[in-house]
């Protein structure tokens, strides 16, 4: 016989209950949205929603982008935002004006109250239709969101990461640049991953030279004591990769590497690599001790991972120039 579930028509208010019902069985640290649709700050998690027809839910047309809050400061922002507005064109999504992003930003976390966390904001070409393209007279959208940010076990930095290439095809140059809410490809090279028991994969591209890794930047430092980075032409620039790159020639002085490029890395000489790593805003920099079941150096975590990640976090803290007050 067939199984019949009673439904009814629910009111306005079963709803919201029921989605709050929803919370509560999936706890989350969701502590402030904003909404243009909505025209303001909601910090009920179970009011954080976005249309089905939204655009960006049934077509995977939009974008977003992260960013930190350390010690109760927004951390590189702007570079962030540079991203955000390149992925935008490329995605033809219309933004409220740079000004008006950054300060529903900063307001958004004012009200979270929280002085450590992230931000993660998205926008979109808006609902209106299940069509293919935009709906005629759509609305863009704009959310900004403060929750706790990703979280990583502490052996990722203490034991290191195993990792292996994965067997999904990286993405073409023009969407992996744009950072949109298209991670069908990172999502399915993190489950392969963890089906065989792994931390993470690595995109490698049809030249062989390695890419990214699910949501973060893959680095090494070769057998010559230089710190290689791939080139951004064909993986998302990442704001922290980028910063770090800038930030990594201080370990000259300390002799703990050579020099930085950037450049195509055959997997070949990856492999033969002193220290690999990735990099991202939330995990920061981890070291990858073992890849495709070899041995990445010593196959433990090296010294040139711990240095740049000490050097990002004091970045976070001390950098002025790079910090946004927030006005709590």
């Amino acid at each position: 016989m067939p199984v019949t579930i009673a439904l009814k028509a629910l009111t306005a208010d079963e709803v919201v209950a029921r989605l709050r019902a929803l919370r509560t069985r999936q706890p989350v640290k969701f502590w402030a949205f904003y909404s243009s649709q909505l025209g303001g700050i909601v910090t009920d998690p179970a009011l954080m929603v976005v249309p089905f027809d939204d655009h960006m839910v049934h077509r995977g047309h939009g974008i977003f982008d992260t960013a930190a809050i350390e010690a109760g400061k927004i951390y590189d922002l702007e570079a962030h935002l540079d991203r955000f507005i390149r992925s935008a064109r490329t995605s033809k999504i219309q933004l409220p004006a740079r000004a008006e992003m950054r300060d529903i930003i900063v307001r958004t976390t004012a009200a979270s109250g929280r002085r450590e966390g992230s931000i993660r904001y998205w926008a979109s070409v808006g609902p209106g239709s299940l069509g293919l393209t935009p709906a005629a007279g759509a609305e863009p959208g704009f959310f900004v969101m403060i929750f706790a940010g990703l979280a990583y076990p502490d052996t990722w930095y203490t034991q290191g990461l195993r990792v292996m290439t994965t067997t999904y095809p990286i993405k073409p140059p023009l969407y992996a640049v744009t950072k949109s809410t298209n991670y069908l490809p990172n999502t399915l090279m993190q489950m392969e991953a963890q089906e065989r028991g792994l931390d993470n994969g690595v995109f490698v591209d049809e030249a062989g030279n390695v890419g990214e890794s699910s949501n973060m930047n893959v680095a090494f430092v070769g057998a010559d004591g230089m710190l290689k980075h791939p080139k951004f032409d064909h993986i998302l620039s990442g704001c922290t990769s980028l910063r770090l790159l800038e930030l990594a020639t201080r370990l000259q002085s300390r002799n703990l590497i050579k020099g930085v490029e950037v450049c195509d890395i055959p997997v070949a000489e990856a492999r033969a690599a002193r220290e690999m790593m990735l990099i991202g805003s939330s995990i920061k920099v981890a070291p990858v001790v073992e890849w495709d079941q070899r041995l990445i150096g010593d196959g433990k975590p090296g010294p040139v991972a711990r240095a740049l990640r000490e050097l990002l976090q004091d970045d976070m803290r001390s950098a002025r120039e790079r910090l946004i007050d927030v006005p709590y």
